[in-house]
């Protein structure tokens, strides 16, 4: 028996023995978090920190209390599970309570999701120091700034009804930038294995990126066509995923998705796989790949048991601790790469752009814009996702099919269904690649778009 699954059991027995008749569920998580950052080239942090957390949801007399807490070696689990109880007492009657997953065996349904690497696991501050060196020797003396993390999860589920299941996961990124005194070039990458990171690669983007950018120029507000680098397009699926094909919002009639009708682009296809993290939630449900949208086709929302039961359908594996407040949203979108690369040919020696396979979206493009980052976005109408915020870390202008000079950070005004709807996408990249987001922990996974319309409305000062 894992440790976690032990404290979740012990969990489970002082509930039995305070609240016999209580239906109880218990996730527990022991989290290594070790982060190495870097400044004007030079490391000048490296922490970690481990932890192990009990999230503990009870029904007890048709009421529903949820309580939390970090374990020590001071924690007390029979002041927690009675604490706890005695919230439960104080809440309203739950009438939508979902029960619990029942006692059939979870561990076939996780069967080949092995998102650990050991190596990852256990990476010493060494083991991230030479990703950041490597990082730094690419830059070419150009200053440099960012982190190398890996973090490590072992984790166990358990409920009254006798289900129980365990798993463990890791993962490493890099999110650094090569600077000069008028630009930054940036390049991020996130794996299971700490072994993908390839500093010399990304500081090579970096420093291309950077050098690429420098003395922009203005650009009146307007209409542009733009092709989003990947790490722009990530911005735009978290929110889709977090407003849109959200179980709760879907419930509460604030989502715009409607599923079977074709609300977006043909060549739009997007799935949640759980190709990183724990290969299950907090509820004990396996994840699994779900078709989100095929072919332009929006599919379904993503559900934890509450929402399921409302819709009555079946949870697809996304609970999370506060889900009672955001619901449930995908945390591993993909978006489909083109199978092959798009129409049209351009010589991508000189382009600042992290992949070759950017340069034929370029290429077809008469003018418009490329934008490396979508930065400090803030959604103004949660129904239709109009989202706003700024570019960062490189914008250029094209034409012709070329890059012809850098340009100033931008504001945009944009509802992200509206840039994806039919006939609004241009093309997609042929190759995806997995990026860190800056909210927490979340990755997605996608390659560049080219889309005819973002509605940029003034230069970052306003």
């Amino acid at each position: 028996m894992s440790a976690e699954l032990d404290i979740a059991a012990q969990v489970l027995e002082l509930v039995r023995h305070r609240a016999p008749n209580a239906a109880a569920e218990v996730f527990v998580e022991t989290h290594r978090l070790a982060l190495t950052r870097f400044a004007n080239s030079f490391i000048h942090q490296n922490v970690a920190d481990e932890g192990t957390s009990v999230w503990l949801r009870l029904h007890h007399d048709g009421r529903t209390a949820i309580g939390s807490a970090n374990i020590g070696p001071l924690s007390s689990l029979d002041d927690f599970v009675a604490r706890t109880l005695t919230a439960s007492q104080l809440l309203p009657v739950d009438p939508s309570w979902p029960g619990l997953n029942g006692a059939e065996s979870a561990e076939a349904a996780l069967h080949g999701q092995n998102n650990l690497d050991e190596a990852t696991f256990h990476a010493s501050p060494d083991d991230r120091a030479a990703v950041v060196r490597a990082f730094v020797d690419a830059a070419e003396g150009l200053p440099t700034a960012g982190y190398c993390r890996t973090t490590g999860s072992t984790a166990a589920y358990a409920n009254t009804a006798g289900r129980s299941v365990t798993g463990a996961a890791s993962t490493a990124a890099v999110d650094a930038i090569a600077r000069t005194p008028s630009s930054d070039g940036v390049a991020r990458i996130a794996s299971v294995r700490l072994s993908d990171m390839d500093g010399a690669r990304l500081g090579a983007v970096a420093v291309a990126k950077a050098r690429a950018g420098t003395e922009p120029v203005t650009l009146p507000a307007g209409q542009y066509p733009v092709v989003l680098e990947p790490a722009a397009v990530i911005d735009v699926l978290i929110s889709l995923g977090l407003y849109g094909f959200n179980g709760k919002a879907l419930l509460e009639r604030r989502s715009f998705i409607a599923p079977g009708e074709a609300q977006f682009d043909p060549v739009i296809s997007l799935v949640d796989d759980p190709t990183l993290g724990l290969p299950f939630d907090i509820e004990g449900t396996p994840k699994r790949r779900l078709n989100l949208v095929t072919d332009g086709v929006t599919q379904t929302a993503v559900h934890d048991r509450r929402t399921a039961a409302a819709l009555k359908v079946s949870s697809t594996g996304h609970a999370i601790a506060g889900g009672a407040r955001l619901g449930p949203f995908p945390q591993n979108l993909l978006l489909s790469p083109a199978p092959e690369a798009p129409a049209g040919s351009s010589t991508v020696d000189d382009l600042p752009i992290a992949d070759p396979s950017v340069a034929p979206l370029i290429a077809g493009m008469e003018r418009g814009l490329l934008v490396s980052d979508l930065w400090y976005t803030r959604v103004l109408d949660p129904r239709t996702v109009v989202m706003t915020g700024l570019t960062r870390n490189g914008v250029w202008l094209i034409e012709n099919g070329e890059l012809v000079r850098p340009v100033r950070n931008l504001r945009f005004t944009q509802s992200y269904p509206s840039a994806l709807a039919p006939g609004a996408v241009r093309a997609v990249g042929s190759r995806a690649i997995t990026i860190p987001y800056n909210w927490g922990l979340l990755t997605a996974t996608a390659p560049a778009l080219a889309v005819e319309s973002w509605n940029f409305t003034g230069d970052a000062t306003g």
